[in-house]
């Protein structure tokens, strides 16, 4: 095994490690469709490989986003079963740590293709534990990975083509001479009474202007007539993500007495009394997408989060607070 160039190069050979038919079983079963949100840099990909079923050319040109996608799921359950064997050392394993717990594995009938290509997506995804994964598959043959000569896109509406470099030049000179033509040409500006009135958007010279950027960015939420009524979007709650008991839609036969159960969810609006949220789940479903932010909000599992909005009347039900999104991991729900 020649040795590892970087962490790109490591989700893309540890997909080809794995059984190609497996893979494709996988990729069958999932649903694409524009109506599930999946990103286009994502879902566009793996329907092509749901059409093509050639893993090894999608791995090697396919966008590195749909790859560590779909290397993702395939390896989430030994990702799961590593993590409960590490216990607490699971954020920061030594590297005997982390060989024993690959070694009870291996005894415990997990493959040396799923091991392997578990090592290659923590490399990829850069754990604290990426350099003693490097050495296991360095030193260990039986995790060997197989080359991948990436094919370089030649420009698509996901990858923007190259542009040589002189006519990258070419265009700026022209840029820059239009602009001075401007500035010799154009007769000065005439005087203008100042506004009173503040444009929209406009920055408070006081204000943070990280702040303010911030505020701007971020996509502001409609709600309905019955939701406003209730919460506001503009609460300081909006944006976290709490830890609180959400009702179940239908009662199970089989636990009728059981009908909330305690789990993450996106406060979408909120009131001293209430919050609007959007559960998070474990299991995927039409109406559900997988929620980015899992793993830095320490969820222990991929993880879905629900299109659905429910109010929850948090005066009796306790509430912990988990961690607050970005306004790009806000942005990227809607």
């Amino acid at each position: 095994m020649s040795a590892l160039v970087g962490p790109a190069d490591a989700l893309r050979r540890g997909l080809v490690r794995l059984d190609a038919t497996t893979v494709l079983e996988v990729v069958s079963t999932l649903d694409l469709r524009p109506s599930t949100k999946i990103s286009p840099a994502v879902g566009m990909p793996l329907r092509g490989l749901q059409q093509r079923r050639d893993v090894a050319s999608f791995a090697a040109s396919a966008p590195l986003v749909a790859v560590r996608a779909l290397l993702e799921l395939l390896v989430a359950h030994s990702l799961d079963r590593v993590i409960e064997l590490l216990g607490e050392h699971s954020e920061r394993p030594t590297y005997d740590q982390l060989t024993a717990a690959v070694d009870t594995m291996r005894a415990d009938g997990v493959g040396d293709d799923d091991l392997a290509a578990l090592l290659a997506f923590a490399i990829g995804e850069q754990f604290p534990a990426a350099e003693h994964c490097r050495r296991l598959l360095e030193e260990r043959t039986e995790f060997a990975l197989p080359d991948v000569t990436v094919v370089e896109s030649s420009g698509s509406l996901l990858s923007p083509k190259e542009v040589d470099p002189a006519v990258r030049e070419a265009r700026r000179q022209r840029r820059e001479n239009a602009k001075n033509k401007k500035k010799v040409s154009a007769p000065p500006p005439r005087p203008s009474k100042a506004r009173t009135t503040p444009s929209v958007g406009a920055v408070d010279p006081d204000e943070d202007l990280s702040t303010a950027v911030m505020a701007i960015s971020r996509r502001r939420i409609n709600l309905t007539p019955a939701e406003a009524r209730v919460v506001d979007v503009d609460h300081p709650k909006a944006g976290l993500v709490v830890s609180v008991e959400i009702p179940f839609d239908a009662v199970d036969p089989a636990t009728p007495d059981v009908r909330a159960k305690e789990r993450p969810a996106l406060v979408v609006a909120a009131s001293d009394s209430a919050l609007l949220v959007r559960g998070v789940y474990s299991n995927q479903f039409t109406n559900r997408q997988l929620f980015g932010p899992w793993r830095r909000l320490g969820l222990d599992h991929p993880s879905y989060i629900s299109d659905d909005r429910r109010v929850i009347d948090v005066t009796a039900t306790p509430v912990v607070e988990l961690a607050r999104l970005t306004d790009s991991e806000w942005n990227s729900l809607w």
